[in-house]
């Protein structure tokens, strides 16, 4: 497997790509072409042309939930296929794969939607939905995890605003819709998290339930360590310790407080727009 970093907080030294505080991935797997969330704008489009990655032949489009910095970018992906389309170039219709949740409003008190500006129906006019709590199998080796439990005591303890449920009423957002996506590779699992709302260990925990693996050979991707308790950071960094994943790539929504306390249980590794990893 192959990931590419088109989206992130930070860009590396020297690689004049575009930066957001939001998360895109491009992975290919055993000839499989996906885009793991698209950012906040149209960056992880601009990016993947300037890195020579064609999105309009994508065969899945996974969503890991429905904040603003992981869907927004749908509306100019969208474009993209109806131009691609006009200009008669060669597009796939994409599988878009996501909790069922995903598409609810989210709200954020003085601010408003903070939720996905395309709704599901409009989505289903432009990718083959398949919206599911439970774990979906992309390729052989690569597993949109679906509905994470939260098993622990100090993660996914506070919400984030509102979202509206299916009777249409008003309720705290523990964002149940946040998922993952897990790799079996030859040194264990790879982990490819966004903000992991449902927290990154309750999230590490599942991928090895659902895959039968222990070891850990990466996690990447957002760790929502943004000012944490002292009780949650505590907690990841005794968790962390006792997994000894080979490497960890904590990115997005990890505080610099944060980075450095992971550094001292695990080798950090830096992230930025531009990254490319390969997995075995």
């Amino acid at each position: 497997m192959q990931l590419t970093v088109l989206v992130d907080n930070n860009t590396l030294i020297d690689r004049y790509f575009l930066g957001e505080p939001a998360v895109s991935y491009f992975i290919e797997d055993a000839g499989t072409r996906i885009l793991f969330d698209v950012g906040y704008s149209d960056a992880f489009l601009i990016n993947a042309q300037k890195m020579a990655i064609d999105l309009r032949t994508l065969d899945f489009v996974v969503l890991s939930h429905g904040h603003l910095d992981h869907t927004w970018g749908l509306d100019p992906l969208i474009r993209l296929y109806i131009e691609s389309k006009l200009e008669r170039l060669e597009s796939k219709r994409p599988t878009l794969v996501a909790h069922p949740a995903t598409f609810q409003t989210k709200l954020l008190t003085g601010v408003g939607q903070i939720g996905s500006l395309v709704t599901e129906t409009r989505a289903a006019n432009y990718f083959t939905l398949h919206l599911s709590r439970e774990p979906v199998w992309l390729t052989d080796r690569l597993v949109y995890l679906g509905e994470i439990p939260r098993r622990n005591e100090f993660e996914a303890q506070t919400p984030i605003g509102r979202v509206k449920s299916e009777k249409n009423e008003e309720e705290a957002d523990y964002s149940l819709d946040d998922s993952a996506l897990a790799y079996q590779s030859s040194q264990g699992l790879v982990i490819i998290a966004a903000c992991a709302h449902a927290g990154i260990c309750n999230t590490l925990e599942y991928a090895r339930e659902v895959c039968d693996e222990d070891r850990v050979a990466d996690v990447i991707g957002g760790f929502h360590l943004l000012n944490p308790t002292e009780r949650q950071l505590k907690g990841t960094l005794a968790y962390f310790a006792s997994r000894q994943p080979v490497a960890v790539h904590a990115c997005h929504c990890t505080d610099l407080h944060s980075k450095l306390a992971l550094a001292q249980a695990v080798k950090l590794e830096e992230v930025g727009v531009g990254l490319q990893l390969n997995y075995e």
